[in-house]
């Protein structure tokens, strides 16, 4: 059973690895070409600067919540696509060259380097499972989950942060800003702080062109449905001890089903 899990494991990594690798930097040539990746993944790559000891510590740190996850739960968390597989694939390539355009940029080297990262990754994390006693399995839900939300929900929105402040007075002004919104509203800083710093890095670059524009168009755009949609419009007003107008709660029931 265990050679057989993990065989398939090789596999579905090198799948997956090759498929994340080609489509985070393929989103680096938009939009001249199709990307075909996550935006918070082009963000947090562009975050590293380049480094590969950075680049492996960020998916390092997403790594042991993963771990964690998949031996308590049997599953696996988003990180494993969006933040350790394409991080340790630059991270590996740039070990040898530290030119951006020509590793993290390149769809083949970055699809090759991040099927055999994808492969290992999967491998392990599903072999490790299968042979982990179930005491073990408690004490990871218990001791490491935890920890590692705490890495994930704490620790790394304040690296993010003093990444912002020390990138320029406009990005830290944006980052602080959307990330206080992204805190209020989602529960996690990390998305508003990439897109503080992306804005900022974009208008310090090129000044408020069109594309910043309408980069920061939906940026609000994106703040406010999601807001809606989670409610927070509501509870906003709840904390207010204001009121909920009648069409407002109407319009979330007759979204929402009831």
């Amino acid at each position: 059973m265990f050679i057989i899990i993990l065989f398939k494991s090789l596999i579905v990594g090198a799948l997956c690895g090759f498929g994340l690798g080609a489509g985070a930097a393929r989103m680096f040539h938009a939009p001249t070409v199709q990307g075909m990746g996550a935006f918070r993944t082009l963000g947090e790559l562009n975050s590293c600067e380049g480094d590969p000891a950075s680049h492996f510590s960020f998916g390092l740190g997403f790594f042991f919540n993963a771990w964690a996850s998949s031996v308590a739960a049997g599953a696996f968390t988003q990180d494993v696509d969006h933040r350790i597989i394409p991080h340790w694939g630059v991270a590996a390539l740039m070990m040898t060259n530290r030119d951006v355009t020509k590793t993290m940029h390149d769809p083949k080297k970055m699809a090759i380097a991040c099927m055999i990262i994808g492969a290992l990754v999967v491998a392990f994390l599903n072999s490790t499972t299968t042979i982990v006693p179930d005491t073990l399995k408690t004490t990871a839900t218990n001791v490491l989950v935890p920890a590692a939300n705490i890495l994930v929900n704490t620790v790394m929105p304040v690296i993010f942060w003093l990444a912002a402040m020390d990138a320029g007075r406009r990005a830290g002004f944006w980052a602080t800003l959307f990330g206080g919104l992204a805190q209020l509203i989602m529960g996690n800083a990390i998305p508003g702080l990439v897109l503080g710093i992306l804005i900022g890095k974009g208008v310090d670059d090129n000044g408020w062109t069109k594309v910043t524009q309408i980069m920061m168009g939906a940026i609000i755009l994106l703040f406010v449905l999601s807001g809606f949609f989670r409610g927070f419009d509501l509870k906003f007003l709840a904390s207010f001890m204001i009121d909920t107008p009648v069409w407002l709660q109407g319009l979330h029931n007759s979204i929402s089903g009831k």
